[in-house]
């Protein structure tokens, strides 16, 4: 058990479904109060009402001052986990400016955004906790999304950033990057989600498993899928050799499509 979120004041933003719902529930479970947010009302209702938390729904990038007054003025922890994925035809030229512009605004401004909002606060007490979901896809890339894997790069990049520059006055940042996770994002990948993510593809609460994990370690890095360390370092250490073997897998998929 994390200490700390015993009591805690919680907002988890795309909590209707999937890690979402699979967060504020560990979270409930674990003593925390919690907003629950998401674009779907009924969704995030839904969802609040099984846990006894608060539905606030709405846009993501809009959510910390209602979720605030909600939780009695304190956000003590915030998991940035709303996400968008669009697919593209390999080369990307089958996603528009609008699907990157989205992509861009969901996957990575809105965490810049509510980070904005909830620092201030944080330095001046001197705590607070930033969770950001990203994806193994932001520490190495995925074939067939190329706006998600751009995006969820900034989003690794921007988590990194938080750490590194306020770790030292009492606020901790992990990012979730696991591979698969069975949850209607996954269903929606097609063919490509197919060949790369749904063999090793794992359930949302496990995702929630590896976060508590983690944040009793106080680590910041949180890798639900272990084998994703040893393919990023693989990519740092060799980038062409691990390009190569991206390429085949891409080949794979368009051999099969």
């Amino acid at each position: 058990m994390v200490e700390a979120v015993q009591g805690a004041g919680v907002v988890v933003t795309g909590a209707g479904g999937g890690i979402g719902a699979a967060l504020a529930r560990r979270f409930a479970a674990e003593g925390a109060r919690v907003v629950v947010n998401d674009l779907d009302a009924g969704k995030a209702e839904a969802v609040a009402g099984e846990i006894g938390g608060i539905a606030v729904p709405g846009d993501a990038s809009a959510v910390v001052g209602e979720a605030r007054d909600a939780l009695g003025g304190v956000v003590d922890v915030y998991c940035a986990n709303a996400g968008v994925a669009f697919g593209d035809d390999g080369a990307g030229q089958t996603v528009d400016e609008k699907a990157w512009a989205t992509s861009w605004d969901v996957n990575v401004m809105a965490h810049v955004r509510a980070a904005n909002e909830l620092l201030p606060a944080w330095l001046e007490r001197g705590s607070g906790r930033f969770v950001s979901t990203v994806s193994a896809a932001g520490l190495l890339t995925m074939i067939g999304a190329a706006p998600y894997a751009v995006t969820k790069h900034g989003a690794y990049a921007f988590a990194e950033y938080l750490s590194l520059t306020y770790r030292h006055r009492g606020i901790k940042v992990h990012a979730i990057c696991p591979q698969g996770v069975r949850t209607d994002m996954l269903d929606a990948t097609g063919s490509a989600g197919d060949l790369v993510l749904k063999p090793t593809a794992i359930a949302p609460e496990d995702v929630a498993d590896a976060l508590f994990k983690g944040m009793e370690e106080d680590r910041f890095l949180i890798l639900p899928h272990p084998d994703v360390a040893g393919y990023y370092q693989a990519r740092a250490a060799e980038p062409d050799r691990w390009l190569g073997n991206m390429n085949h897998l891409q080949q794979k998929w368009e051999a099969n499509r």
